[in-house]
């Protein structure tokens, strides 16, 4: 079974002044959130998609999803947590409560805010998922990487040949991720930046898989107006 949780318990602050999350905020004639949503329903091997979000969006989330996509059974939406730690313990406990965590159960993490993920990365995902038990979207470094420990003066400057950035989608083996999460002491908990150094905090493997430049998190209102762009781009091409 493979079941993929959307992350969608960003605030938005840092998009300036509208008390809107910004996966809720409209991106062509749709919430950013619902785009994100269709691209992981569309793959065939989700057999299962659930959304966390704020709690107190939970209904609005289900009805704006409802717009665009079949009730089948196949979506549910729920509270995330106060962190994001938070959240990927609550996808995690909704997939042992409702379907159980076998040996390859996988769980395809992502965040709502990368609206152009694609079918590629999605299936190598999922495959490496299955055949290494943690897997990373990345893409390689285009610019050099300056390391500054204090924030004033450089530290370090890593080999750029070495340097990757993160993206998502994050996927695993289901119960693997449980085991290990479970592991870390409070103080490496405090440390996660994403799910994918609970295993390198544990020098367990996580494969990369080859993202996209274009698969870009909406953050700021800048990526708000490159969103735009592409896909303005992509109903031309079409």
């Amino acid at each position: 079974m493979v079941i993929g949780a959307v992350f969608a318990g960003g605030s938005g602050s840092r998009m300036g002044s509208t008390d809107t999350p910004k996966q809720y905020l409209m991106l062509g004639s749709k919430p950013i959130l619902v785009h994100t949503v269709e691209k992981l329903y569309l793959h065939p091997a989700l057999d299962h998609i659930v959304v966390l979000c704020p709690e107190n969006w939970i209904r609005q989330t289900l009805d704006m999803l409802s717009k665009s996509l079949p009730a089948d059974g196949r979506l549910a939406v729920i509270a995330g947590g106060a962190t994001r730690n938070d959240t990927l313990a609550n996808a995690i406990a909704y997939v042992e409560k409702q379907f159980g965590l076998a040996p390859d159960t996988v769980l395809l993490t992502h965040d709502a805010v990368r609206p152009f993920v694609t079918h590629r990365i999605i299936s190598e995902n999922i495959e490496a998922a299955r055949k290494y038990g943690a897997c990373d979207t990345v893409v390689a470094a285009s610019d050099t990487i300056v390391e500054s420990a204090d924030n004033r003066f450089i530290s370090a400057i890593p080999e750029r040949r070495m340097m990757y950035q993160g993206q998502t989608p994050q996927t695993f083996l289901a119960l693997k991720l449980k085991t290990v999460f479970e592991s870390l002491t409070t103080a490496e908990k405090a440390t996660l930046t994403d799910a994918c150094k609970v295993f390198s905090l544990k020098g367990e493997p996580v494969r990369l898989v080859e993202g996209e430049v274009f698969n870009i998190k909406i953050t700021y209102p800048f990526d708000l107006k490159v969103a735009a762009a592409l896909l303005e781009g992509a109903a031309r091409d079409d």
